[in-house]
């Protein structure tokens, strides 16, 4: 293999020491991610074992999966007095913009995220955006809040000009790690490759849904110039 060619496992790398996983879906049983205590709990062994120290839970919230705050805040006491590890738990959701959205955001009905809780993970679908999406983004940033996009590469709807858009009006881009080997596809591999490479990222995390994912992160090889970008992204707010 030549120098140029080279790549360098993610976990080898020792990138998971200290990690903040800023987006997964570990909470059991409230959206389509992890649906049994017990897979939490395992996962959860797993990444004692990588060295990730903080895990935000980032259930989803949307018309389909209409997950109310006290039930998420329910769920997630329960899993607190199950899990007897050394990895700190930190509740947030993943928030569609929908009209469910609206009428939280009006009400103040959220979680947020990040060390002074000023910051919202949101989504939206991955072939066609709001129609209103920039002004949706404009609403949150005007309660507050900063929005964070979550996996940016998998919206397919998006070109380079839109990106440059969203960065202009200071949104934070979230990478899924698993989308830099193709786990969502070619295009979302193609498009978390270049945003890597342009410094788009501002912060990373697994979104992991179940526990036979963990085989695909341990699989993650990088370029030394991905690796040096990834680390920058380790424990970001």
């Amino acid at each position: 293999m030549s120098i140029f060619s080279k790549t360098y496992n993610l976990v080898k790398s020792n990138f998971f020491e200290d990690f903040t996983d800023m987006h997964c879906h570990l909470l059991p049983g409230v959206d389509d991610g992890v649906q049994t205590m017990d897979e939490s709990l395992k996962i959860l062994q797993n990444y004692e074992n990588l060295g990730i120290k903080k895990v935000w839970l980032t259930p989803h919230v949307m018309e389909d999966i209409p997950n109310t705050t006290e039930g998420l805040k329910n769920r997630f006491e329960e899993l607190k007095n199950s899990y007897k590890g050394n990895i700190k738990l930190f509740l947030s959701a993943e928030y569609m913009l929908d009209n469910l959205f609206v009428a939280r955001i009006n009400n103040n009905d959220l979680l947020a995220m990040g060390k002074k809780g000023n910051h919202l993970l949101v989504e939206t679908s991955y072939l066609y955006p709001p129609i209103d999406l920039y002004e949706k983004l404009m609403d949150i940033k005007n309660k507050g809040y900063f929005p964070i996009l979550a996996h940016t590469e998998r919206y397919l709807y998006m070109d380079e000009k839109q990106y440059h858009k969203l960065k202009d009006m200071d949104i934070i881009f979230q990478l899924n790690l698993m989308s830099l080997i193709g786990f969502y596809g070619k295009d979302a591999k193609e498009n978390a490759q270049y945003l890597l490479k342009k410094g788009f990222y501002d912060v990373t995390g697994t979104d992991l849904h179940y526990i036979k994912a963990l085989k695909s992160i341990n699989k993650i090889s990088l370029t030394k110039k991905q690796l040096t970008e990834i680390f920058r992204l380790k424990n970001p707010l």
